[in-house]
């Protein structure tokens, strides 16, 4: 021991203890009798045995460690070293080592601290990967099922020449019974020409039942659905049964593989991330090697720069290029689909028209890493069985390449389908390019019931952009049909925006194969204010022209009312419309009458939804997917925010509709205290929605009436009670309250009729008294004489 650390004097019983106990439990303190090479035993180490707090490189690590000190040098055990972060080869755990026979440590002992700082190069440590802006990974609980059932319709109405024509589309969902949701949609059409008879017709669409499992990301769908496809294929209406892959069920899931980039510091840093000179991540990062990922949002080539800045100030950068693309799946990462059934007919124009032979088809991709995913398709069918294999290849920087074969027989004729396609961009420019050919007798379950896949089909795209002249791209497509005939198209366009709010583009499409179909587009807009807008567009198609004016106040989203107004003329006869469209929080609503080539018509339409949960029914807009009824426990009046943005107040039964909301994914619905009166207990201000799939969540703010009151008690004498004296009323809770200035007491769970229990300097006392009638205002009682308690 140090005899002039007169701090250390615990270290000695300490020490002993910790020996005591070790052997006690078994521990290991022993003196080796063969020592591996390059250690020493601690049975040849006459030395002070010390406990101390470590700093390496910077960082405590906020425990003791034991080390033996040997005049200036220091020993630990390769156990000790280990948890420390050294790198310690084949090493037995208890032999021991001194810090100065790894190259490059130097250490420093401060007695009166009980520490020891190491300063050491990383090629002599072994510490941990610190992963930095890894993407979320948490999946939302869902609510639990809320029965309940929604209706969508959309209306359209139009009359011209004395004929008449409704349209009614219709989806009814039904959800919360079970886990899964029922969804029918329909059309309903009625007309009558000049002079004639009304006739309908009301034709089914779609009709499924969908279950979801956010846990493996599966959904289950049996009705009618599609076929699963990928870029080589072509998907089919079925009805039948699919089972698959759903990443929307974990929408915080990263699936794309993203850029990620290494370093390493020697003592605690802080890290910046920039991307195309944006920073997009500021975080610490302690000693040791780390892994940064980009955000999610940067695709195509960009240049990433970390600047690193350690404990001394001193700064160094580091620079990535990358390629970030959706194309890909992350490594290790599959998706999938399966579905069997029978291919739907006459779709839109019989309600229940399904082929004879049944049809069963599977896709499958997976990230066998993450430059490479493989791709894998089968359908069979009707005498059909088809199969192919492809995969996307990331070439570095270069782009993403991508490639497939595949093979199809039907009743003893061959055919083969290849396809090949590249694309590269990097925000500036971009490039992408594909080609697809089939070959032999080439067939799928879509051609069984439909149009045969082209011969050939290709296309070619390149554009780039510039801050001063604006947006170019070129585009060129063939289409080559197994009937015969080819088609050729090439084209430009352009775009810029300028100051002021003007933009104009210009478009010029050219049949290579015909120099008299030929097409230019021109529009320019201007925006008139913040609400009113201008445009004005030039065609020329073949060897007619046609000009349009219009001018409009858009509807704005969330609610309001709009109108467009537009005269157009040219060789195709000229014309008009004007028409107005209204949204509010029950539906939108439009109402128009337009006129060409002498003909003229009137139409209007509306559109919302009907939602019964809860016991109440909710008008609203059209609700596409998620939803939430809100419940202040009957006070009507309360605004409600979601996401901090005013969306309604509840009813006089305390109730309101939420829409639209984010399956899957937290919803923050919020009120407001400052809005309610002063006598409410409110339980939360915020609460998550986190509502299934095209269903509806059930969210109450508990608000309950208090009876809360100011309570001013004396004593006989008329004086009031002393400041910090205490109050609590029988039979209510053991909560206490405490006596202010002037004897006054707050109370918020009072009864009609009440009495009260003080404790004062001056002994218990106690007090009785009513509630008045119910007020906005907290009342105030009193003063109220509290008379001394008497020993029964």
């Amino acid at each position: 021991m140090n005899p002039s650390c007169r701090r250390c004097r615990w270290i000695r019983p300490l020490r002993d203890a910790l020996l005591t106990a070790s052997l006690a439990v078994g521990a290991d303190f022993p003196a080796f009798a063969e020592t591996p090479v390059g250690s020493t035993a601690v049975s040849d180490i006459d030395g002070e045995e010390l406990y101390l707090e470590v700093i390496l490189n910077q960082a405590r690590n906020g425990q003791l460690s034991r080390f033996v000190r040997r005049g200036e040098r220091f020993f630990a055990s390769a156990d000790t070293l280990r948890q420390l972060g050294f790198r310690v080869e084949g090493a037995d755990p208890g032999a021991m080592r001194a810090l100065d026979e790894f190259g490059g440590v130097a250490v420093r002992y401060d007695a009166g601290k009980q520490i020891l700082s190491i300063d050491a190069p990383l090629s002599q440590l072994s510490l941990p990967t610190t992963m930095l802006n890894a993407p979320r990974a948490d999946e939302p609980q869902a609510a639990g099922p809320a029965p309940g059932a929604l209706l969508n319709y959309d209306l359209y109405g139009s009359r011209q020449d004395g004929a008449n024509n409704l349209t009614a589309t219709a989806e009814l969902r039904l959800f919360g019974i079970g886990d899964g949701v029922f969804s029918n949609t329909a059309v309903t059409r009625a007309y009558r020409g000049r002079g004639g008879d009304w006739r309908g017709e009301t034709v089914r669409l779609d009709s499924s039942w969908q279950l979801s499992f956010p846990e493996s990301a599966v959904t289950v769908v049996v009705g009618d659905t599609f076929s699963g496809f990928l870029n080589w294929t072509r998907t089919v209406r079925l009805g039948g049964v699919q089972i698959g892959r759903n990443f929307a069920l974990q929408p915080y899931r990263i699936t794309a593989p993203l850029p990620s980039f290494l370093g390493e510091v020697a003592v605690p840093s802080s890290v910046e991330l920039y991307v195309n000179g944006m920073r997009q991540y500021s975080g610490q990062v302690p000693t040791g090697p780390f892994q940064l990922a980009t955000v999610p949002g940067v695709t195509g080539a960009g240049d990433a720069r970390i600047v690193v800045t350690d404990a001394f100030g001193r700064t160094r950068t580091l620079d990535f290029p990358f390629y970030a693309t959706q194309q890909l799946l992350a490594k290790g990462l599959s998706d999938w689909s399966a579905t069997a059934g029978v291919v739907r007919e006459n779709y839109g124009l019989r309600s229940f028209s399904y082929a004879n032979d049944p049809v069963a088809s599977g896709n499958w991709r997976y990230g066998v890493s993450d430059r490479f995913t493989a791709e894998a398709h089968a359908e069979t069918g009707g005498g059909l069985t088809n199969a192919g294999a492809g995969g996307l290849w990331l070439l570095r920087r270069a782009g993403v390449l991508s490639g497939s074969y595949a093979h199809s027989e039907l009743d003893g004729r061959n055919g083969a389908q290849t396809s090949l396609a590249y694309s590269w961009n990097n925000g500036r420019f971009n490039f992408s390019a594909d080609s697809q050919r089939t070959h032999g007798e080439y067939r799928d379950i879509a051609s069984l019931y439909g149009p045969l896949p082209p011969r050939v089909s290709e296309r070619v795209l390149a554009g780039f952009a510039t801050p001063s002249f604006g947006n170019f791209s070129a585009s060129y497509v063939r289409l080559a049909y197994p009937e015969g005939g080819t088609s050729r198209y090439a084209g430009a366009y352009w775009s810029q925006t300028f100051s002021r709010g003007w933009s104009a583009h210009l478009s010029l499409n050219q049949n290579l194969d015909d120099d008299d179909d030929r097409s230019v587009y021109l529009g320019v807009s201007v925006a008139l204010g913040s609400d009113y807008q201008a445009n004005l567009s030039l065609q020329r198609n073949g060897d007619r022209d046609d000009a349009v004016l219009d001018a409009s106040r858009p509807v704005p989203g969330d609610g309001g009312y709009g109108w467009r107004v537009q005269a157009r003329g040219g060789d195709d006869g000229g014309g008009g419309l004007a028409e107005a469209g209204w949204i509010n929080g029950t539906g939108r609503y439009g109402l128009g009458f337009a006129g060409f080539g002498g003909a003229s018509y009137g139409y209007a339409s509306a559109s919302g939804g009907l939602v019964l949960m809860g016991g109440h029914l909710f008008a609203s807009r059209n609700i596409g997917d998620a939803f939430a009824v809100v419940s202040t426990d009957g006070v009507g009046g309360v605004p409600v925010k979601l996401e901090n943005r005013l969306i309604g107040r509840t009813d006089e039964d305390g109730m309101l509709l939420v829409t639209p909301l984010n399956a899957w994914q937290h919803n923050k619905l919020s009120i407001d205290p400052m809005d309610l009166p002063a006598n409410m207990r409110i339980a939360d201000v915020d609460l998550l929605a986190t509502p299934r799939d095209r269903s509806g969540a059930r969210v109450r703010f508990a608000i309950t009436p208090a009876r809360a009151a100011v309570v001013v008690l004396h004593d006989a004498a008329g004086q009031p009670l002393p400041l910090g004296s205490t109050a609590r009323i029988e039979g209510a809770s053991d909560t206490e309250a405490i006596v202010g200035y002037d004897g006054e007491t707050y109370f918020d769970a009072l009864q009609a009729h009440n009495r009260l229990h003080a404790r004062s300097p001056a002994g218990p006392c106690t007090a009785s008294f009513d509630y008045p009638a119910a007020s906005d205002a907290i009342p105030r009682i009193g003063p109220l004489i509290c008379k001394r308690e008497t020993a029964p």
